[in-house]
């Protein structure tokens, strides 16, 4: 057919985390013949940062913890806009797959009496996440890789996709791609796709996002018709390293805050008192990340422009047994001692919230055969994610998708067939780089849409600057039509950078075309000529759509919850609370 490796799988998925392991060991544990790509090396995959542990609703240290408190938590940090299914089948289902995980060889910390630990966390009722330390995503990933090695899977390390085939029917056929190392073309036949790529951090800065961070399967999945949603609910993490400038926006765990640590203004203030005096430090990331930005815009900031985090008053002994990742972190990037002394924390660019969006239970985006899960997909979430979710949400949606794919490839009766004119005309367009001459760098690409995201959609917005930033990205996109790199294609970072620029920029207007139609502030969206929370916003989801270079955006009504999730909220406090409440009114009246 061409001068191009081809190859032939019944499922294929896209990114190594925890959500594509997830679903690769699910698919090929029931039959069907799998592949897994990743642009990056197994086991360095973005889901190695995570540091805090998986929220999971076990009650091993508060009892009257459980799967409806959790869900309360879950959709009233996402102010509402989740879908309430996903939330429902997220919190019904992260204990077992937490367990599952722990059979699999994951090390969990314990308890006195053998339990796993479960720490506090932001926004959280009861203490509910399963941690290792604060290294709890590299123990998910180790375990997860551990257990697909075993299985009949075949992972292409350091690989680029750039597009998906549909065939006529509109089905997935199959799936472009690239070796990293040498440029050679290979093109995957498949029956179905799942797409765990992550989500696109990088088109900020700071953020605490890792490099593959920029949004290849979500951009994959727009060109060929699957719908985003929510794509103005981007959020800041409180807490991101500030000095020296090189580690700026490195993630520091919310762990740090639920193990004890404290947050303070340039006057000594600990004025989480003050924005927040009931869950204080332990308040919900989009509030905690608003409080830090108010502090610092009031004059109010540390000498580099964040805040002060002081966990010193907890001891060496506990800090280092708690969260020695930290402690190792700051004493080598920072040559801070965090056991004796504070440390600058200030906002920085940390999840995506939107994404594609997907069957609740089946994890299908509205392409037949195409499937996401993880950061890729959206639903879960809703305006602001709470900590301790993104991790429970790969073992969960990662499940369900390898599941839903290998049924609905048992459905086909042959292989969809990929157009070889479209195969051509692919190669030609991953080629042309190489053929402008004096084109734009997209080094410098890069930097000037981290420049447009961070000024104009950061965590303060308003409809004027919006449509500034919107205007400055139309112009950037002209850009970038002429991006060029010289060079071989062998281990050309410049060659790869083109498409990585290409995505975070068909989704960056996303988030612009998001934003300005939400005409409220809601969880992370937060714009300040709509600064209230509006009732008629609460009752939809914007979905996007992208045809002919165009895009076309909707409102859809969020799906109602039905009357036995909806009277979770009648008493205005979550069941579990309620009830240990009314156990300590009970114990008190015995007195």
């Amino acid at each position: 057919m061409l001068d191009i490796e081809t190859r032939e799988y019944d499922v294929v998925v896209v990114g190594a985390g925890g959500a594509g392991l997830r679903a690769a060991i699910e698919a090929s544990g029931r039959g069907s013949r799998v592949a897994v790509l990743t642009k990056s090396l197994l086991g360095k995959a973005h889901t190695v940062m995570a540091e805090g542990g998986i929220a999971a609703s076990f009650g091993n240290l508060d009892p009257y913890d459980g799967w409806e408190t959790h869900f309360y938590d879950t959709m009233k940090s996402g102010h509402f806009i989740n879908n309430y299914r996903m939330v429902e089948l997220y919190t019904k289902e992260a204990p077992e797959r937490v367990l599952e995980l722990e059979s699999w060889g994951a090390v969990f910390d314990r308890t006195e009496d053998g339990k796993i630990m479960q720490r506090p966390f932001g926004a959280h009722s009861f203490r509910r996440l399963a941690h290792v330390g604060d290294r709890t995503g590299k123990e998910l990933i180790r375990t997860l890789q551990q257990k697909v090695v075993t299985q009949n899977v075949d992972i292409f390390a350091e690989v680029t996709t750039t597009r998906i085939f549909l065939d006529r029917q509109g089905r997935v056929a199959g799936l472009f791609a690239y070796h990293r190392d040498d440029g050679h073309f290979v093109l995957f036949k498949t029956r179905a796709i799942i797409l765990a790529t992550g989500g696109w951090g990088r088109m900020y800065k700071p953020t605490s996002n890792s490099w593959e961070c920029t949004g290849d399967g979500a951009a994959m999945a727009f060109r060929v018709g699957a719908e985003l949603q929510d794509m103005e609910m981007v959020q800041f993490h409180p807490t991101g390293m500030v000095w020296p400038p090189g580690v700026r926006g490195i993630l520091v765990t919310e762990g740090v805050r639920g193990e004890g640590g404290l947050l303070y203004n340039a006057e000594g203030e600990r004025f989480m008192l003050r924005y927040d005096p009931e869950k204080k430090e332990l308040s919900s990331r989009d509030v905690v990340a608003r409080s830090i930005y108010r502090e610092v815009k009031a004059g109010r900031g540390t000498p580099h422009g964040g805040a002060w985090l002081d966990i010193t008053h907890k001891g060496p002994e506990y800090i280092k047994r708690k969260l020695p990742g930290m402690y190792e972190q700051f004493k080598k990037l920072a040559d801070v001692d965090i056991t004796k002394e504070r440390f600058e924390v200030a906002p920085t660019v940390h999840y995506t919230m939107g994404g594609l969006r997907v069957h609740p239970e089946l994890a299908a985006t509205n392409v037949p055969g195409l499937y996401a899960a993880g950061e890729t997909a959206c639903g879960l979430h809703g305006a602001n994610r709470l900590g301790g979710n993104s991790l429970g949400d790969l073992l969960v949606f990662g499940r369900r998708a390898g599941m839903a794919a290998h049924e609905y490839v048992q459905n086909l009766a042959s292989l969809p067939e990929v157009d070889e004119a479209e195969v051509r005309d692919e190669m030609r367009r991953v080629l042309r780089p190489f053929e402008v001459e004096g084109g734009e760098n997209p080094y410098l690409i890069h930097e000037a849409l981290q420049t447009i995201m961070s000024t104009y959609a950061g965590i303060e917005r308003s409809g004027p600057e919006l449509e500034k930033g919107l205007a400055e990205l139309e112009e950037l996109k002209a850009r970038a039509e002429r991006m060029s790199v010289d060079g071989p294609l062998h281990f050309n970072p410049g060659w790869h950078t083109v498409f990585e620029v290409q995505s975070m920029l068909l989704l960056a207007e996303a988030i612009f075309r998001g934003a300005l139609e939400r005409k409220e502030s809601r969880g992370a969206h937060w714009r300040t000529d709509y600064p209230e929370e509006l009732p008629e916003y609460g009752r939809v989801n914007f979905v996007q759509t992208y045809e002919d270079g165009r895009y076309h955006i909707r409102p859809e009504p969020v799906p109602e919850m039905p009357p036995e999730l909806a009277r979770l909220f009648e008493a205005g406090v979550a069941p579990g609370v309620l009830r240990a409440r009314q156990a300590q009114n009970g114990r008190e009246e015995t007195k």
